[in-house]
């Protein structure tokens, strides 16, 4: 009896691994930590994020919830490679610190084996660092900053969500068309505004000229006159404003309240829809890029993640809705491939390359830096009044292949891991031909 005990105790010190897997082959629950803002200034994206992210795993495991008496017996009923799957969600409120304790949290006291978040690109920096000392895969999803699979890439990271590169590459050919090649920008004082601000630097593809250093306004910023006037006095011919939550609404109301747009093109991305129903009615005619839009994509992918939004939460699926449930897409696929096992020397080549059909399309998962490839639309700003939220005209969908961001790995690993991304170069050259 002592030396069956003796080891059962050198089994679990030394081979944790094969005991998650051996686990995950008897059922064992698969618990996901969802890391949400739904107390902050991001809390729209925080609900987009648990909302999407639910329905993904329905439509991922195939779970028709029609079949069910509420969302919560559907979703009890996804399993994936045998083993039910628990869905943990914690509110950080955006707060770096309280993001990074949960996570630690959710890994070593409730046995979460993935963690999946945020919308705040700040917290995700703290969180990947968590992710990479504890061994278990990070999804970042809808966080954008470039830094997130750039400077401060891990191998245990995959953001299958676009980055903001990719929103300006998106842009890039109409920028000049009708707005001058004179630009200032105007962004949030955090991770994602700084990040967002250099990536804005590919403009210059299309000619755009930045008159000036990028002017910066705290997150909590409620009179923006100061930094609207540094833009007035910029002299340029259009201000790009990088902003995210709540706060868009009173930026883009001193924005029009101090005739910015009588002296220049305002450009900045299309938001959420609730976001866009309270913008002021200057920014009716608007033309700029949008992550997502539910009235978009023809497929049947969305059809359903709209019909099921619908249904479920008595809501159109929004902004960051897409890109969360790609996320459980692609989560779901990688476990099911690995047979349940979650650890991350047998996940990270399942997700490396990984190619599938989402909500926009075809996605594509680049092996070096773990950044997802993802379509993207240009439209125009027709009305904010819609009762169905059907505020634009699409202008052009832009596909995958031809947005593709900068890999900004950092040096030490540019090179060898560039080396990964030969085949699946060539293979995203031939998409749509």
């Amino acid at each position: 009896m002592y030396r069956k005990v003796m080891l059962v105790l050198v089994a679990l010190l030394v081979l944790p691994g094969a005991l998650r897997l051996t686990s995950a082959q008897e059922g064992e629950p698969l618990k996901i930590g969802l890391l949400v803002d739904q107390s902050g200034a991001l809390t729209i994206y925080g609900f987009e994020l648990e909302h999407g992210f639910k329905l993904g795993l329905l439509y991922a495991a195939g779970v028709n919830p029609a079949d069910y008496a509420s969302l919560d017996e559907a979703l009890a009923a996804v399993t994936v490679a045998g083993r039910p799957v628990e869905v943990i969600v914690r509110d950080n409120g955006s707060n770096a610190d309280t993001a990074s304790t949960q996570a630690r949290e959710l890994i070593e006291q409730e046995g979460v084996e993935i963690l999946v978040g945020a919308p705040s690109s700040g917290v995700m920096t703290g969180v990947q660092q968590v992710a990479l000392d504890s061994d278990v895969i990070l999804f970042a999803a809808p966080a954008a900053s470039p830094a997130i699979t750039g400077a401060n890439f891990n191998v245990n990271t995959f953001r299958v969500c676009r980055n903001t590169f990719q929103d300006f590459l998106a842009f890039a050919p109409y920028a000049t068309a009708e707005l001058g090649n004179q630009f200032v920008i105007l962004a949030v004082d955090n991770d994602f505004g700084r990040a967002s601000a250099a990536a804005a630097g590919v403009l210059a593809s299309a000619g755009i000229e930045f008159v000036s250093d990028p002017i910066f306004a705290p997150l909590e910023t409620t009179d923006f006159t100061q930094y609207l006037q540094q833009v007035l006095e910029s002299g340029a011919d259009a201000v790009l404003p990088i902003w995210a939550g709540d706060g868009s609404v009173t930026l883009f109301q001193q924005i029009a309240e101090l005739g910015v747009q009588e002296q220049m093109a305002v450009v900045a991305a299309f938001n959420s829809n609730e976001i866009v129903a309270v913008s002021d009615p200057s920014t009716i005619g608007n033309i700029s890029w949008i992550v997502y839009h539910y009235s978009f994509p023809q497929n049947e992918i969305n059809d359903w993640l709209v019909e099921q939004s619908r249904a479920l939460y008595n809501e159109n699926p929004d902004l960051f809705t897409e890109c969360s449930f790609a996320t459980a897409q692609a989560l779901v696929q990688a476990v099911t491939t690995t047979e349940g096992d979650t650890l991350p020397e047998t996940m990270i080549p399942v997700l490396e390359g990984l190619v599938f059909e989402g909500p926009k399309g075809t996605y594509a998962i680049r092996p070096s830096d773990h950044q997802a490839l993802v379509p993207m639309y240009i439209a125009r700003l027709t009305n904010l009044d819609n009762a169905d939220q059907q505020y634009y005209e699409l202008l052009a969908e832009i596909p995958a292949n031809q947005i593709v961001p900068p890999v900004l790995l950092p040096e030490a690993l540019a090179a060898e891991r560039l080396a990964l991304d030969e085949a699946f170069n060539a293979m995203i050259a031939e998409m749509g031909q």
